[in-house]
Formats: structure tokens, C-alpha cells, sequence
């Protein structure tokens, strides 16, 4: 179905576990400069806001982190209206402090992938703020409504995203752990810095599964370990993405639109 039919304000970047909290789903395949999206999206109601749902594997997770097509998936949410992005991943924690079920609402990133198409502006020198790469009242919604749900939330810390698939060694999430760093994914980085070129609100909701390798003895991290841990605090996560969606402000004072005033861009928005 093409994209002219629908629109969304919301979009929610997740696991295939987020098709059941949409209301009258319709699926709908946008065409975009960077190829397809992960999956068609679906888009329906939640708290009578409109939203538009990509799962970021695509549906039968047959993508891996460093082949999710990030720049087509950010595109057509744009496309389709979308201002304020939210994003639920599963993280490994690098402290001892938040251990698996710990839900995190980081305020810092750190990149640590490469091979990445990681900006839309392959021409012109388009240079964007990034100092604070989330959205602070989308991070707020977000830290006030797990409260409210039942989750005792870290509010802060920083993301680094390596590239995957293969998880870190002991002595690498060691020296994450070392500089400061309390959270570790794959697919963090490139979806905040496109959704910052795209002037998008975009705000990150990490659910820890597992202590990463050097943090505790063992086997190190598994996939069915983070598979398992996710899988029993799905019905949670979607309850409180649904809670933040509908508490999501109507209008953006926020930071986010302004990201790219006065800048030439080398092409046109949707």
C-alpha cells in the first residue's frame, strides 16, 4: 500500500513482540532513496495516537545489527509523518549494579561500529549537534511513565553500540566498563544520529538481559540467554511503550526540530 494513504506521529523502532500493542494495523510499504525498509510498516492506533511500527530485524529477524537497513527504516517513518521515534533494545550491562530485567534510559552514546552508512548527507558538509544525541523530553516521558508502571529505571548513563553480530570479549567490555561506560548494544548507532539528520525526536528504552563478558565469570554472554530474558519482560516493555506513547507530548519544545535550522541540506526532506 503506498504511503500517501497513511500517516503517523509516532514511530516505534522494536522487536517483533510490539505487533500486538497496534489497534487497527495496516500495512504499508514506502519507497525511500536507501532501498526497503526492514519490513513493511504496520501503522495503527495506540491511545488514540497514530503509530508506526518497523521491527528492526525484520519480522523473521533475518537481519543481522550490521545489516538492518537504519537509513530506509528513519526515511520512512519521516515519510510517513513521524516526528518523535522511540526505540526498545535489548542491552548487556557493563556493572554489576543493573542486572538482567534492569530497564535503563541512557542519556550518552559512544560508537563503536564501523562499515555503517551512518548519515544521509553523503555530499555537502552538513555538520549537526550531536553533543546530547536523545531526545530530553521523549528520555523524560519515558523515565516518568516506567515509574508509574512498576520499574525502578536508571535514568542516565552511556550506550556504547559495537558492531556485532559476535558479542564483546571479556577484555573489551572490561575497557567499556573501565572509561565509564555502563550499557552495551548493536543497533543504538546508526538509528539516534539519522534520526537527529532527519530532525526527529528519538529516545532509547534499554532493557537489560544479561551481564556482559568481563563483568561476571562464566560462559560469557549467549544469544539464548538474551533471547530468554527478553522474552519474559516483553509483555512489560510493551505495556510501558503503550504508556509512553500515549503520554508523549502533542507539541515539540524540545531541542530536536530545531537540529537542523540553518543548514543547506543536499536534499529535500520529506
Amino acid at each position: 500500500m503506498s504511503s500517501s494513504q497513511t500517516s503517523a506521529e509516532i514511530g516505534v523502532i522494536g522487536g517483533s513482540g510490539f505487533y500486538s500493542f497496534l489497534n487497527d494495523l495496516e500495512e504499508v510499504i514506502v519507497d525511500t532513496p536507501y532501498g526497503p525498509t526492514s519490513d513493511p510498516i504496520s501503522v495503527g492506533q495506540v491511545a488514540g495516537r497514530q503509530v508506526a511500527f518497523v521491527p528492526r530485524h525484520g519480522r523473521d529477524h533475518r537481519f543481522p545489527p550490521h545489516r538492518i537497513p537504519y537509513r530506509a527504516n528513519l526515511w520512512a517513518l519521516r515519510a510517513l509523518g513521524v516526528t518523535q521515534v522511540l526505540a526498545p533494545s535489548a542491552v548487556g550491562s557493563l556493572t554489576t549494579e543493573y542486572g538482567p530485567g534492569t530497564l535503563a534510559v541512557p542519556d550518552q552514546l559512544v560508537d563503536r561500529t564501523y562499515g555503517r552508512a551512518q548519515t544521509f548527507y553523503d555530499e555537502g558538509a552538513v555538520h549537526l549537534s550531536f553533543a546530547d544525541p536523545y531526545c530530553p523530553a521523549g528520555r523524560g516521558t519515558a523515565l516518568t511513565n516506567a515509574r508509574t508502571t512498576g520499574w525502578e529505571p536508571v535514568d542516565g548513563g552511556t550506550l556504547v553500540v559495537i558492531e556485532g553480530p559476535r558479542f564483546s570479549t571479556r577484555a573489551e567490555s572490561q575497557w567499556y566498563a573501565a572509561q565509564g561506560w555502563t550499557l552495551v548494544g548493536m543497533t543504538g548507532h546508526p538509528e539516534a544520529v539519522l534520526a537527529r539528520e532527519l530532525a526527529l525526536c528519538y529516545t532509547p528504552v534499554c532493557l537489560v538481559t544479561d551481564l556482559d563478558a568481563g563483568i561476571e565469570e562464566g560462559e560469557g554472554v549467549t544469544m539464548e540467554e538474551v533471547f530468554r530474558v527478553f522474552g519474559q519482560n516483553i509483555d512489560r516493555l510493551r505495556t510501558l511503550i503503550g504508556e509512553v506513547v500515549a503520554a508523549l507530548p502533542t507539541s515539540r519544545d524540545c531541542p530536536c526540530p530545531h537540529a537542523l535550522d540553518g543548514m543547506k541540506l543536499p536534499m529535500e526532506l520529506p
